[in-house]
């Protein structure tokens, strides 16, 4: 199940690459939304093309994205695209590349696909329940797996968002953790899925579903967890969009480090 429509999804990213890399290189103008944060041309129009392209594949799926006005009606539908056009805006204005596409399903609140894909550097990564995990480059498509390991631990950071809690863990598990890289984005879920990388920590309540979702159905296919602070995976299409309690992304769940 779902490859027909993890094939529309990677279709519907793919379409966008050259529209928001457009923008990029040409230059823009940076809004400043309501809560605070930038938005551009580029999360508008990826935004728009990402969802026409979807709903013509899926006309009775819902949408719930960061660009778009959310009247709730989602929450009575079983099946929602959840979709951050232009994830790691800041990533974007500063043009450090550093920035992703994200389309995600969630089928009964559980997110079944999940595509990332780096505009600026061409890499996809994507996922659907059940049938892996994948990044592919160019034309070359490889299967990814989380790595083993639990000592010599290698975390990774927002480039924008790390907090004194999050410092806080790194220097108490400073024995487990002994490398530390800045990384945009949903690539930092993307990095550990493919073994760069053993664990990233949010533990702030800034994120919402859209950034999230596509990048925790490629964890779990690669077998690592992506999961809130008490250990429960996060849940989808819900009526309050915030991930309120943070989340730690990891290889294994020995390196739960809390």
């Amino acid at each position: 199940m779902w490859e027909e429509q993890l094939d529309c999804a990677l279709k519907a990213g793919i379409s966008v690459i050259k529209p928001i890399m457009d923008i990029y290189n040409r230059g823009f103008d940076v809004e400043i939304k309501e809560d605070n944060s930038p938005v551009t041309e580029a999360d508008k129009l990826a935004d728009k093309l990402i969802r026409e392209y979807l709903h013509k594949c899926y006309p009775t799926y819902a949408f719930l994205t960061e660009e778009s006005e959310d009247d709730k009606s989602r929450l009575e539908n079983d099946y929602v695209w959840i979709i951050d056009p232009v994830d790691g805006t800041k990533d974007f204005v500063a043009k450090d590349g550093g920035f992703t596409v994200n389309i995600g399903l969630a089928y009964k609140h559980e997110v079944v696909v999940g595509v990332v894909i780096a505009p600026a550097t061409g890499d996809i990564y994507f996922a659907s329940k059940g049938n892996g995990a994948f990044h592919q480059i160019g034309n070359e498509i490889k299967r990814i797996h989380v790595n083993d390991k639990t000592e010599n631990l290698t975390v990774l950071c927002s480039v924008f968002h790390l907090n004194e809690k999050e410092e806080a863990l790194i220097e108490k598990w400073k024995d487990r953790i002994t490398a530390k890289r800045k990384v945009g984005s949903a690539l930092k879920a993307c990095q550990i899925s493919e073994g760069l990388a053993e664990i990233s920590y949010r533990m702030s309540a800034g994120t919402k579903e859209w950034d999230t979702a596509a990048s925790q159905c490629v964890v779990e296919e690669a077998g690592g967890l992506f999961v809130k602070p008490d250990g429960t995976p996060i849940r989808y299409n819900r009526e309050d969009v915030y991930n309120r309690e943070g989340y730690i992304i990891v290889n294994r769940k020995e390196n739960i480090l809390l």
